[in-house]
């Protein structure tokens, strides 16, 4: 979907980052119309939360499976096309041009639009020197969107601090989706490349996923109709 015919409602993907399948679904339920599109994660899709995205796609709501498949080529290729069946609406993928090459052709046919994370939001330079790498977070960050816009992947997954480099590098043809997003006066949590929804908005993402601001408000529709009006106005 091109990013100025995405509803400002449709935007706010929220995270089910529970434990168990009746917590996520107590969640959906006090959420009820005013949130259209979930996040499914390892917690919850290694805790019954599969058949949950199934039946949330059946009804009308869209799903995002964060797999972050990476494996040989063919594994991968499998894995998507099962995934595919669930009614899935994006579905993660490591940014490696092999493991991305894999599920774009693997979804070919289907409604499923792959998306390539880049770097975790929970990752800062000195992370990616530890673990080897000899780029920083930006300049990882921009070959990875490059490689994944030339493959044609639908999507990217990339902190909100890296938003604006990313779209001018991918154009308006590419969504991104945007993690390590805090609302004003929330708590940090285990994210280091953070933005509240407005500035997200404003740097070019697309779509926001946010988690606990909103499953461990005391009022989780409030929070999220907080959030939706928040991106409303920072698209006008």
């Amino acid at each position: 979907m091109q990013p100025a015919r995405i509803a400002p409602k449709d935007r706010l993907i929220v995270a089910l980052d529970l434990p168990s399948v009746a917590a996520a679904e107590a969640i959906i339920e006090r959420l009820g119309d005013s949130v259209t599109f979930y996040k499914i994660g390892y917690q919850l899709g290694y805790a019954g939360g599969l058949p949950l995205a199934k039946q949330l796609a059946g009804s009308g709501k869209k799903v995002f499976l964060d797999l972050k498949l990476h494996d040989i080529g063919n594994t991968v290729a499998r894995g998507v096309e099962s995934v595919a069946k669930l009614g899935a609406t994006f579905l993660t993928v490591h940014a490696y041009p092999q493991t991305m090459k894999a599920a774009v052709d693997a979804r070919a046919g289907s409604t499923l639009k792959i998306l390539a994370v880049t770097v975790l939001t929970s990752y800062d330079d000195s992370d990616l020197h530890a673990a080897g790498y000899r780029l920083n977070v930006a300049d990882l960050v921009a070959a990875r969107g490059q490689q994944a816009q030339a493959l044609g992947v639908d999507g990217i997954v990339s902190s909100p601090e890296e938003a604006s480099a990313l779209r001018k590098i991918v154009g308006d043809q590419i969504n991104l989706v945007t993690p390590g997003i805090r609302p004003a006066g929330s708590a940090t949590g285990d994210q280091k490349r953070i933005m509240t929804p407005a500035r997200a908005i404003a740097a070019g993402a697309d779509y926001l996923v946010v988690g606990r601001p909103v499953t461990e408000a005391s009022d989780p529709k409030a929070a999220a109709e907080a959030i939706q009006a928040e991106i409303a106005q920072a698209l006008t």
